[in-house]
């Protein structure tokens, strides 16, 4: 019995340092997922044109569907979320599935690993 206890514990704990190194991301490979995935859709740059999806400078703390320059859903702005680590990662994920009635048509980034290189990205470039 002990034995399983401590098999278990071992295994609990590897799956929490995995789901923590997952969460911190990578920045530059983040660069890679966004250039591959977002750019196409979103600017970064502050003052930078809104194209088919809203410029994201400065994204983190700001209301969703606030941006200015770009015409959100309005489930968007009625989705009372507020830009963050983890509302990032579970719109982006789910883009959809989190706000049912977005206009972003991408269908999200499903590998965790990726999706927490993003995030660390948009957190560093959006400043």
């Amino acid at each position: 019995m002990k034995s399983w206890i401590g098999a278990a514990g071992v295994l609990i704990a590897g799956l929490s340092a995995t789901a923590a190194s997952a969460q911190s991301g990578d920045a530059a490979r983040g660069q890679r997922v966004f250039n591959t995935q977002c750019r196409a859709c979103h600017t970064l740059e502050k003052d930078g044109a809104s194209t088919a999806g809203p410029n994201l400078h400065g994204v983190f703390g700001r209301k969703a569907g606030t941006g200015g320059g770009y015409d959100s859903s309005d489930a968007m702005k009625k989705s009372g979320i507020v830009w963050d680590d983890t509302t990032m990662a579970e719109y982006n994920r789910d883009p959809k599935g989190k706000v049912p009635g977005t206009k972003m048509l991408f269908n999200g980034v499903k590998n965790a690993g990726q999706l927490a290189d993003l995030v660390a990205y948009l957190k560093e470039a959006t400043k």
